[in-house]
């Protein structure tokens, strides 16, 4: 027999369900290295693509399928600046994540 406690937070964990895999898949894309250090990139300054590649020292094409995923992960957005896109992070959030795990590991 469960005890309230347990009971309590089995409730609160499958309310949440979704949310948790959501949080998971979102950690994974913090899982690959080219995506971290382009995001760490954009802690300082929005760039395009190439400045992304020249800073990393990995081919354009590279880049572009990484920002793809971080985009598509709503970590990064873009505008067009005339024929250019420039890359920036989404939202304080995603500079508050880095932080942090920044933060942690550091301790």
């Amino acid at each position: 027999m469960e005890n309230e406690n347990v009971s309590k937070i089995k409730d609160a964990i499958l309310r949440n369900n979704e949310l948790f895999d959501a949080l998971a898949e979102l950690y994974k894309v913090f899982g690959d290295g080219t995506r971290v250090r382009i995001l760490c990139a954009l802690t300082q300054s929005e760039m395009n693509v190439s400045e992304i590649s020249a800073f990393l020292d990995i081919t354009q094409s590279a880049v572009s399928h990484q920002l793809r995923v971080l985009k598509t992960s709503s970590l990064v957005k873009s505008r067009r600046k005339g024929k250019t896109m420039i890359y920036s992070l989404a939202d304080e959030h995603v500079r508050a994540i880095i932080d942090c795990g920044m933060e942690h590991i550091a301790e």
